[in-house]
């Protein structure tokens, strides 16, 4: 607890109200706005980097989350119009097709591909919820295989990534 939340708080205990001041719910909401701040500014701090790049800088974090919200809007929407083509597509079935093969293995191509649109799209949707929540626990840049730092230029290019490039060249391997 702040020294001024502390203060307000001892200052109105068993007392009632006196005109005119504010509550100490307002001093506490500001108070746990202002240690929110402190948090990030600390988080900010211990990002890894590389050993030959710059620490993250609050804009340059900004900048990461505006841009991930950003893809999250976008392909929440991409999710709804791809599932929803692919509704169609299953919904309409053997529609039009009679009863050649050929017509028929048309129609499941077509039922495929959309099908494999809507799952990219989630996937990717669900890498970039992931990545805005590693960014607020201050797990953001470190790689999930071995702990260490994937690199900020690497981030900055990518910002779902969760592998350093070592890491993930060994996961291509296998």
């Amino acid at each position: 607890m702040t020294q001024d939340v502390a203060v307000q708080e001892a200052g109105t205990a068993g007392a009632p109200a006196a005109a005119g001041r504010a509550p100490a719910v307002r001093t506490t909401a500001r108070a746990a706005a202002r240690s929110g701040a402190r948090r990030r500014a600390e988080a900010v701090r211990e990002l890894p980097v590389a050993a030959s790049e710059d620490a993250w800088t609050p804009e340059e974090l900004d900048g990461v989350r505006a841009e991930l919200d950003a893809e999250v809007v976008r392909l929440s929407a991409d999710v709804a119009a791809a599932t929803s083509s692919f509704s169609a597509l299953v919904s309409a079935g053997g529609e039009g097709a009679g009863d050649d093969q050929v017509d028929h293995g048309a129609a499941t191509a077509g039922r495929e591909h959309e099908m494999t649109i809507v799952n990219n799209a989630r996937d990717l949707l669900e890498q970039t919820q992931r990545a805005l929540v590693r960014l607020a626990s201050g797990a953001y840049g470190t790689c999930e295989s071995c702990s260490g730092p994937i690199g900020k230029a690497r981030l900055q290019a990518f910002p779902r990534v969760t592998l350093c490039v070592g890491c993930k060249a060994r996961a291509e391997r296998r």
